[in-house]
């Protein structure tokens, strides 16, 4: 039986060693860049590079030939401006435009936990309201749209704090002068998570979900720097005094792991490689 073909709009940190896993296990596919001198990184691992660009409008190479696929994997967070929301809202109302115009049927969203607000409490799938941060409202607008569209079936998909390989804590140990919330737990996922997940989504083809992912285990700030201090060699981090305790919220993710029947690699962040 082929296999479908799926284009991957935004091959970055993430999105190229998903690349890379979706070609080793048969599928054709196409990933997108928004620099010239990663077509050939793309050409390399398999892929058929695109140039593609939302400044708003969506633009670059064949966006035709592009958006020919049967799976739309859409990962690019919304931009670092003062007009964020805006914005994305602009970038995502022409891609469904695009998507109009082609055989596309089924979208995953690569969104964040930003989308719940800190509630102090353990949060669901069913949390995302007034979200704090601009990111998060831009999110949750997004994945509203993307669900409500007739012609394609969307699975949104949270992810904790990205971590795995560079994204390392000890990187940001030296600029560090203490641990502020050294008690505020942390919702954390590593990268070969994430792109398992998001294989065994199409694999399983649940369309029309949202799921969360995040580590099962939600390390304190204090214990995750303090590991990785402790790992790279580096004296004790001196942890913040507050008389108020920071607000909090724990992503639950029973969600993904009953419907793929799914066992995280890395379920402790803390002690990831």
């Amino acid at each position: 039986m082929k296999k479908e073909t799926i284009t991957i709009l935004g091959c970055g940190w993430l999105g190229l060693p998903l690349a890379r896993m979706l070609v080793k296990e048969g599928y054709s596919v196409k990933g997108s860049t928004t620099r010239e001198d990663k077509l050939e990184t793309l050409r390399d691992a398999g892929v058929e590079p695109y140039l593609v660009k939302l400044d708003p409008e969506v633009n670059g190479d064949d966006i035709v030939a592009f958006l020919q696929s049967d799976i739309l994997i859409v990962n690019i967070p919304p931009a670092r401006r003062d007009d964020i929301v805006e914005y994305h809202i602009e970038q995502f109302s022409s891609l469904i435009d695009a998507l109009g115009q082609s055989p596309v049927r089924s979208v995953l969203l690569v969104s964040s936990t930003s989308v719940y607000p800190a509630l102090n409490r353990e949060v669901t799938e069913e949390d995302s309201v007034d979200p704090e941060s601009l990111a998060g409202q831009a999110l949750l607008l997004v994945e509203e749209m993307l669900m409500q569209e007739s012609g394609f079936q969307t699975t949104v998909l949270r992810f904790g704090g990205l971590v795995g390989y560079d994204r390392n804590p000890a990187k940001y140990l030296a600029s560090m002068a203490e641990i502020t919330h050294p008690d505020q737990p942390m919702n954390l996922v590593h990268r070969d998570d994430c792109v398992k997940i998001i294989s065994e989504i199409i694999r399983l083809e649940q369309w029309g979900e949202v799921f969360n992912a995040c580590s099962p285990v939600h390390p304190r700030r204090k214990e995750y720097y303090g590991r990785a201090a402790e790992i790279a060699g580096l004296p004790p981090i001196p942890l913040a005094t507050s008389v108020e305790s920071a607000p909090f919220k724990l992503v639950n993710s029973d969600k993904v792991t009953n419907a793929l029947h799914y066992q995280f690699l890395y379920p402790d962040p803390a002690a990831q490689p």
